[in-house]
């Protein structure tokens, strides 16, 4: 099986988006869609992208949002439901264009938010899966503080050089995103509805310390949803379980994917 690796700039929602993907293509083997989170691109996800790979034997594909990393600028101050814009009007272009036949949409963060509004907004019965790490569907008042938090740490550390070091344009990627969530209105964002609309069989990870989101989000979708829902919660991790929690995060995906498959199988040999 040949293996998909690739780097390069697609086009999707009218921008330039750079992306890279990795392991067999899509006429080859399911493929994993990776979704970024608030202040992520595709370089930040580092080595995950091939540790996935290696754990599943599906294909992965990560890309960075319009603002993010190498992609173009994005048109800024971000409307209120850019999450719901990048679902449903850039995210079936970015599916066409790396030539999506099947597999999982994976996010985190906003990211997740973004896989579980397309799954929940647009028929699509390539996406056999989700797996949604700290997903967003409502604002809490830790996770709002934390965002006031990081206003202040990047304007008074060394974040805004780091940052730079992957965003072609640091200050608008950073407020491009805190603007949005601290903006008075934003409060009232909920996309929990989309939940209601979920058929696809669902992996949420959080992190028992997540300093932006507690496990209501996770319940959220273990109440609302009509799809299995697996739950992982762990311990000694906060935002980003793939970095803290590598390990677990990789054997949950594996153990998640291949049941996928064993369903595929089956509905084939039905069939």
């Amino acid at each position: 099986m040949a293996d998909w690796i690739a780097k390069g700039v697609l086009t999707a929602g009218g921008k330039r988006l750079d992306y890279r993907c990795f392991g067999p293509a899509p006429d080859q083997a399911p493929t994993i869609m990776l979704l970024h989170e608030g202040l992520g691109c595709a370089a930040l996800w580092r080595d995950f992208p091939q540790r996935l790979v290696e754990a599943t034997g599906f294909g992965v594909c990560a890309w960075s949002r319009a603002g993010y990393g190498q992609s173009d600028p994005a048109d800024l101050p971000r409307p209120l439901d850019y999450m719901t814009r990048e679902a449903v009007d850039v995210l079936p272009e970015v599916l066409e264009t790396i030539g999506f036949q099947r597999g999982v949409l994976m996010g985190h963060s906003d990211g997740a938010t973004i896989a579980a509004i397309y799954a929940g907004s647009v028929e699509d019965f390539r996406v056999r899966g989700l797996i949604l790490m700290a997903p967003h569907f409502f604002t809490e008042d830790m996770g709002l503080a934390e965002i006031v938090k990081a206003r202040d740490v990047y304007a008074t550390t060394d974040l805004r050089d780091r940052m730079g070091k992957y965003h072609r344009d640091p200050d608008a990627t950073f407020h491009g995103w805190n603007d949005a969530w601290l903006h008075p209105d934003f409060r009232k964002w909920n996309v929990g509805e989309v939940i209601d609309y979920l058929r696809v069989p669902v992996l949420a990870i959080q992190g028992r310390q997540d300093q932006y989101g507690t496990l209501a989000q996770i319940e959220e979708i273990e109440t609302r949803s009509y799809a299995p829902v697996d739950v992982v919660a762990l311990d000694d991790c906060r935002h980003a379980p793939h970095q803290d929690q590598p390990r677990v995060v990789l054997d949950a995906v594996a153990e998640f994917t291949a049941r996928l498959e064993r369903i595929e199988a089956a509905e084939v040999d039905t069939a």
